[in-house]
């Protein structure tokens, strides 16, 4: 079990001005913030990092959603961290989300859902690894 995840806060919630409440509420969960940055995705990036989608109907959507506009990534660290995280974000469908998390607060769909959090420790490494160089994670 690692103690890192990786997350997005997505294009939806950068356009919203939601950014510095939701790191606000990781903070608040005892995350440390090991990288952090802003970035605009290409849809060839985007492309890349949704590859394990590259065949499911949604794929195409979800690359010209994830290019829309900056995002900020984040590698954080934690105890139990991946599944810490995704408690602290709810269900991909805000209507399905527990109250007080980060998608019932600021997600407005389930394609606009206001963060990504990696569903294992494998795909957290994998992930934090594609948008940052060994430099940047401390």
């Amino acid at each position: 079990m690692s103690n890192r995840t990786f997350t997005m806060i997505k294009p939806d919630a950068m356009r919203n001005g939601h950014a510095g409440a939701i790191l606000h509420h990781i903070a608040k969960a005892g995350f440390q913030i090991k990288a952090l940055k802003m970035l605009h995705l290409s849809a060839e990036k985007a492309g890349e990092f949704y590859a394990v989608h590259k065949e499911r109907p949604f794929y195409g959507e979800l690359v010209e959603f994830m290019s829309s506009g900056p995002i900020m990534a984040a590698i954080l660290e934690k105890e139990n961290a991946v599944a810490a995280f995704r408690e602290l974000i709810g269900a991909t469908n805000p209507a399905q989300a527990a109250e007080g998390t980060i998608r019932k607060l600021y997600a407005t769909s389930v394609g606009e859902n206001a963060v990504h959090g990696s569903d294992s420790d494998a795909n957290a490494k994998i992930e934090g690894d594609f948008m940052f160089s060994v430099l940047e994670q401390f």
